[in-house]
């Protein structure tokens, strides 16, 4: 691939500047595919806890492409034998689109309707759009190849790792990033540190010995973030509301309910009949412009979920001490008195169902654990080695909250019996 004369760079907060060049990753971030990332947010419904939370996908992909660039820039710098240099561009193509595939409001609709992102990721990549044209322009198979390296199929390992394991681009990006934008100093690690440390080693990405305290540092950010941004109680709130107007708007179409407002993506996405084309018109544009029009629904419950998502009032939330079931079909009957269906009024939720993870080692890890090189040349896994990742590792203990509309916390409420009102309180 040629290198152009004058490389073209984007200004970013997070990486300062990101180099492109490759006329191949030009023409891909010009598509229409790409550029509808600038209308699907990163952190989905962040942006009502942390009120700079509006990053877009778009922004995190390009970082995510600046970082491969950097590590593999780093490998071809030092000559390591083990990096397979003839992958180079197909690394920086499969990071730039990794996230192509996100829906309005990022993993939330994806709980509703199974319509995973990384499975459009690639049936964009795949189909017949301008992606996959511009992919095709280097070689017929190559759409296929980066579909294979972001659904996790392609043979490399090492190409794989770039992108989507526990140490890839995608995490150190969105780690960085999420952080800058919510204003939280606990997402900072020292990515150049990494950077330097790094290294491709049989087949698969490894760090030096000597860079563990920088890992430990990048795993501590990371375990930070799950439990004061991603896992915020507030947030939490608005993804269930979030959730239940999508679970009511699918239950009222397949009902033949009659909408104010439903243009043909969303009948598409209800009835299961979605394809390409109209799932790239699904935005957090068009998904709010439908909120906003739903207010005035004839279904009570459609019209206040979509008002108290749009107007922040969203579910208040209890932590008791334990689970109980008795004591929970009790406060469902409340909640029915009160007036509200329980199904779309209440919900139980833990933060074990997160869509982002803490570290896990060893056989606990859905991806494979990080390793150090020693040395000797032989491996070993992290947490064998660090106290730090070892205390942390798999570490999902948190409360069970009950969410529920504000009036049923309310002390005194006539629905509530004294006994619930306690349970709920924690006492």
């Amino acid at each position: 691939m040629s290198i152009w004369p004058e490389e073209k760079v984007f200004k970013d907060p997070v990486h300062k500047y990101i180099y492109v060049q490759e006329p191949v990753i030009w023409d891909l971030i010009n598509t229409r595919e790409f550029q509808r990332l600038r209308r699907i947010r990163q952190l989905g419904t962040s942006y009502l806890t942390f009120h700079g939370a509006e990053h877009s996908r778009f922004s995190h992909s390009l970082g995510v492409y600046e970082i491969a660039r950097k590590i593999i820039s780093q490998f071809e710098r030092n000559r390591f034998e083990d990096w397979p240099g003839e992958e180079r561009l197909l690394c920086l193509c499969a990071a730039l689109l990794h996230d192509i595939g996100h829906g309005p409001f990022s993993h939330s609709i994806e709980t509703v309707f199974g319509e995973h992102h990384e499975s459009w990721s690639c049936r964009i990549i795949q189909g017949d759009t301008e992606v996959n044209r511009v992919l095709r322009g280097v070689d017929p198979t190559f759409p296929d190849r980066v579909a294979a390296v972001i659904c996790k199929t392609y043979p490399r390992e090492i190409v794989v790792s770039l992108v989507s394991s526990q140490l890839d681009a995608d995490r150190m990006d969105y780690l960085l990033r999420d952080a800058y934008c919510t204003g939280v100093n606990y997402g900072m690690f020292d990515l150049e540190r990494i950077l330097r440390v790094i290294r491709p080693y049989r087949g698969q990405i490894v760090v030096k010995e000597s860079g563990m305290h920088a890992v430990e540092d990048y795993l501590t950010s990371r375990y930070q973030m799950y439990w004061q941004v991603y896992f915020h109680p507030v947030t939490r709130s608005s993804e269930i509301v979030l959730r239940n107007i999508f679970a009511r708007a699918k239950s009222l179409y397949e009902s033949g309910h009659a909408f104010l407002f439903m243009p043909e993506s969303l009948r598409r996405l209800f009835d299961g009949t979605l394809d390409t084309e109209h799932y790239l018109q699904l935005d957090e544009a068009l998904a709010q412009a439908a909120f906003e029009l739903w207010t005035n629904d004839k279904d009570p419950i459609l019209s206040d979920l979509c008002r108290r998502f749009l107007h922040r009032k969203l579910f208040k939330y209890a932590t008791p001490s334990k689970l109980d079931d008795a004591l929970l079909d009790r406060l469902r009957e409340s909640i029915r008195r009160e007036g509200y269906d329980p199904e779309y009024y209440m919900q139980v939720d833990f933060p074990k169902d997160l869509s982002y993870d803490v570290y896990r080692s060893g056989r606990n890890a859905h991806r494979k654990p990080i390793y150090l090189l020693k040395r000797d040349g032989e491996l070993l896994e992290i947490s064998e080695a660090s106290d730090i990742v070892r205390s942390i590792s798999g570490t999902t203990s948190g409360k069970h909250r009950i969410y529920v509309p504000e009036r049923m916390l309310e002390p005194g409420n006539p629905y509530v019996t004294a006994e619930t009102e306690e349970w709920l309180r924690g006492e």
